[in-house]
C-alpha cells in the first residue's frame, strides 16, 4: 500500500488519539485472525459482532495501527497507534477513495443482476494483452470488499477491474464514489434482489448509481439485449451498446457453440473478426462483447485481446466441468443462482453430450414475492432441456408445477437427496448442480465426484 501515515490520517477523516513512534504499515485488515506484522487493523461493527473489542488482540498479533469508532481497550495495554473515526465502515470507503485518487489508475467497474463475475474475468483477460491488470478477487464486491480490493492496488497496476454488487439503493453509489470508475459496464437487469427493491425498474435505478460521478469523459457500456437497459440514455457521458443486432456499436454473429468453446464474429474498428472463447454458453458471447467494447476504449488491438484471452482465469464454481473416474460429467455452477443464470446453465446442459441430462436444482434466494413464479418458470424452461430434474428446498413444489411429474425427483432435505444419489446417477450421465450460494450445493458436487 503506497500511502504515508499523514495520508492515512487525512483519508480516514479521523483523530489521532494514541500515538507511537512506529508509523510503518503495509496493508489493512478487518480480521484479527489474519493480522500480520505492521498491518492496520480496522474495527468493523455488525449486528452480531464488534471489532472494537479486538484492538488489544490485533496489536498483540503485530498490528501497528488500529482504526476504531469506539474505545473499548485499556490504553496501558496498547503498544501502537489508534485513530478514532465516526464510523469505521465509512472510513474504510473514504480511505480507499483517497488512495484510488492518489494512484490515478484506470478503473473499469462492472455491475448487473447476473454475469458480473464472468464478465470481470473476461474483461481482465482481454486487457492483460496490453496492460498489467488487477481484478476483484472472489465476491469482494460490496461496501467492505470493494475498498479492501482498492487498497491492494499499487502504482504498477495499469487497470483495475472491479465488480460491484448491491442489494438495495445507495450501495452502488457508495462503491462508485470510492472507485470512481472511468468505464462502467452493466450486464443486465434481472430479478435478483427484487425482494428488497420490489421492481425491475428500481433495480435498474440502483444499478445506474454506477454513473453518479460520471462526466463527459466517462463511458457506460450496456447489454442492449436486456429490455431495461435499452431504455437508458444520457447526454452527460458516452453510452456504448452491445448485442446481436447489427445496429449495436459492437455486435456478434455466426455464433458456434462447441463442447468446450464458444466462437463468434464481431465488429472492431470497422472490420469483422473472429474470436474463440475457452468457455461454453451463449450468454458468454454478450459478456465477451462487453469486454471487447471496454478493450477498444482502452486502446487494444484485436491481436492484443486474443493474446490476453490466453490468461483467462475463471472464478471457481461457475460452470466448472468435472469428469469423475466413472464416466459421469458434473457441471458445477454452485456459486450463485437467479432465474437468468439458471436458464443459461440449463442451455449449457442441453448442449452437452451424454446418456442423460440431469439437473439438480435448489432454491434461488432474494426473490421475495416473485419466488414462486420464478421457480415455476425455471421448471418450465427445463422441460425440453433435461431428462430428469432433481430438487430439494422450499420451492420443490414450484419446480414440480412447472416441470413434468414423471421426470422429477423431490426431496425435503439436501441430506436425503445426497443419500439417494447412488440410485439416481449412472455412468454416462451429465449432471448440472446449481442453487444460490447459501444452499451450499457444492456438498452435492463433492458426493457426485465419487458416484460409480
Amino acid at each position: 500500500m503506497e500511502m504515508t501515515f499523514e495520508e492515512l490520517l487525512k483519508y480516514s477523516e479521523g483523530e489521532l488519539i494514541l500515538n507511537n513512534k512506529n508509523k510503518k504499515f503495509n496493508k489493512l485488515s478487518t480480521d484479527t485472525r489474519k493480522i500480520e506484522k505492521d498491518n492496520i487493523f480496522l474495527a468493523l461493527k455488525g449486528e452480531n459482532f464488534n471489532g472494537n473489542k479486538y484492538v488489544k488482540e490485533a496489536f498483540e498479533k503485530g498490528a501497528s495501527i488500529a482504526i476504531v469508532d469506539e474505545v473499548l481497550y485499556n490504553e496501558e495495554e496498547i503498544n501502537g497507534i489508534v485513530i478514532k473515526v465516526k464510523d469505521t465502515k465509512k472510513a474504510l470507503l473514504s480511505i480507499a477513495r483517497g488512495y484510488r485518487e492518489k494512484l490515478g489508475i484506470k478503473v473499469v467497474a462492472i455491475t448487473g443482476s447476473t454475469g458480473k463475475t464472468s464478465t470481470k474475468d473476461l474483461v481482465s483477460a482481454f486487457l492483460s494483452g496490453k496492460y498489467k491488470v488487477f481484478k476483484t478477487k472472489g465476491n469482494f464486491n460490496n461496501e467492505i470488499g470493494l475498498p479492501l480490493m482498492v487498497l491492494e492496488l499499487d502504482s504498477s497496476i495499469n487497470v483495475a477491474v472491479l465488480e460491484m454488487g448491491m442489494s438495495n439503493f445507495n450501495e452502488i453509489h457508495n462503491l462508485a464514489e470510492c472507485a470512481k470508475p472511468d468505464i462502467a459496464i452493466i450486464t443486465n437487469i434481472g430479478v435478483s434482489h427484487i425482494e428488497n427493491l420490489k421492481t425491475r425498474e428500481n433495480i435498474l435505478k440502483a444499478k445506474m448509481e454506477i454513473t453518479d460521478f460520471f462526466n463527459k469523459n466517462n463511458i457506460l457500456i450496456l447489454n442492449s439485449e436486456d429490455d431495461m437497459l435499452q431504455t437508458v440514455n444520457s447526454n452527460m457521458y458516452e453510452i456504448i451498446n452491445i448485442g446481436y443486432n447489427q445496429n449495436c456499436n459492437y455486435f456478434a454473429k455466426n455464433i458456434k457453440l462447441d463442447k468446450e468453446t464458444t466462437s463468434f464474429d464481431f465488429n472492431y474498428n470497422g472490420e469483422m473478426n473472429t474470436i474463440t472463447l475457452p468457455m461454453v454458453g451463449i450468454h458468454n458471447v454478450l459478456n465477451a462483447l462487453l469486454g471487447i467494447a471496454a478493450s477498444y476504449k482502452l486502446g487494444l488491438t484485436v491481436d492484443e485481446i486474443k493474446e490476453g484471452l490466453k490468461n483467462l482465469e475463471a472464478t471457481s464454481m461457475r460452470l466448472e466441468f468435472i469428469e469423475n473416474e466413472f464416466g459421469i460429467e458434473i457441471i458445477n455452477d454452485c456459486y450463485n443462482a437467479s432465474p437468468d443464470s439458471m436458464k443459461a446453465a440449463l442451455d449449457v446442459l442441453k448442449n452437452r453430450e451424454g446418456k442423460r441430462k440431469i439437473a439438480i436444482l435448489g432454491t434461488m434466494r432474494e426473490l421475495g414475492d416473485e419466488a414462486n413464479r420464478c421457480h415455476k418458470e425455471v421448471g418450465e424452461y427445463a422441460k425440453d432441456r433435461v431428462d430428469l430434474l432433481v430438487s430439494c428446498g422450499e420451492h420443490i413444489d414450484d419446480f414440480k408445477e412447472g416441470f413434468e411429474k414423471n421426470r422429477i425427483k423431490l426431496y425435503n432435505t439436501k441430506v436425503n437427496l445426497i443419500n439417494d444419489l447412488n440410485s439416481i446417477i449412472k455412468p454416462g450421465d451429465v449432471v448440472l448442480v446449481k442453487a444460490s450460494r447459501g444452499e451450499k450445493f457444492e456438498e452435492i458436487v463433492e458426493e457426485l465426484k465419487n458416484i460409480k
